[in-house]
């Protein structure tokens, strides 16, 4: 269901029941982690933070480091800061 290395690859599920009667099977949203900040990321207009993590962590899909990184629940929550915390690599 998940790409490898994506953050919910050994998320825990649930079923909600719908009262139509469908079912849907939904993931558990992961904690934050806690990442030790490097620098930070003067963003410029219209810049993605797919390409900021592609540059920083050599891995477009860990946006979400970003995110984890900044307290912030989604990645629009980063879209009005100027500054983007680059969390340490991972080995």
């Amino acid at each position: 269901m998940f790409e490898p290395g994506s953050r919910y690859i050994s998320a825990p599920t649930y079923t909600v029941n719908l009262p139509e009667g469908r079912e849907i099977r939904a993931v558990v949203p992961p904690l934050p982690r806690r990442f030790r900040i490097e620098g930070e990321h003067p963003r410029q207009e219209s810049e993605r933070l797919d390409h900021i993590a592609g540059a920083y962590l050599n891995n477009p899909t860990q946006f979400w480091a970003l995110c984890d990184a900044a307290n912030a629940m989604s990645p629009d929550a980063l879209s009005t800061r100027d500054r983007i915390p680059i969390p340490r690599r991972e080995a």
